[in-house]
């Protein structure tokens, strides 16, 4: 809902036709485009045979792109592009996996934007395990009945979530914020701590709490 410039520039994620259009870059996540291939149930024994030669393959690839991301040049850039065409292009003779493999081709651009961004995860587990928790929170309950329950809801579930990624104690966080001591500083004082001393010397934690208030 946001007018101006997007907040979030490039989203890895899945291919469900609702993240279209929402950021300038998408990246596709590997790990899901990996599950289309493991749905495939060949009963014929060379169909079998070429269906697991091409899941190495397509494994062997990923750790590929895995290791550019550590170590990223313009010469493994043009091979792994190279080599895609190669895996996702060439026909097997197995009619579902070609027509599964011509559908992975066709997005190329979306599962090999790592190689322009080397930043950019290859799956989105971690954002896939962050929502299962509110999934299961409303298996139990249902839902609220308000929206203001609603709301209260979303910002618990956020809170809880961010102070374990952050290694805090959720229960410790809300005593000191309730007890109103804020020996604690704000998670978005802490979160940008952590972004930020990846590149600069610890002394600049005192100048980020100091923002804390």
């Amino acid at each position: 809902m946001h007018q101006g410039l997007p907040i979030v520039h490039t989203l890895v994620c899945d291919d469900a036709p609702q993240f279209k259009l929402l950021t300038d870059n998408l990246a596709l996540c590997w790990v899901h485009e990996g599950r289309h291939y493991k749905k495939l149930t060949p009963f014929v024994a060379c169909h079998q045979e070429i269906l697991d030669d091409f899941l190495t393959e397509f494994w062997d690839y990923y750790r590929e792109l895995l290791a550019y991301r550590g170590s990223p040049n313009q010469k493994k850039k043009l091979e792994l592009q190279s080599k895609f065409g190669e895996i996702f292009g060439t026909e097997t003779g197995y009619k579902q996996l070609d027509e599964r493999k011509r559908l992975t081709a066709a997005k190329v651009s979306e599962l090999l934007l790592v190689l322009e961004y080397p930043e950019l995860p290859l799956h989105n587990n971690p954002a896939e395990l962050a929502a299962r928790t509110m999934v299961q929170r409303r298996n139990i309950s249902y839902a609220t009945q308000t929206s203001q329950g609603t709301k209260a809801w979303d910002i618990f579930m956020s809170l809880v979530a961010t102070t374990r990624k952050l290694g805090i104690s959720f229960f410790e966080y809300m005593q000191d914020r309730i007890s109103h001591k804020s020996k604690i500083p704000s998670l978005g004082t802490i979160i940008r701590y952590k972004c930020f001393s990846q590149h600069q010397p610890l002394s600049c934690l005192e100048e980020l709490l100091c923002m804390s208030g």
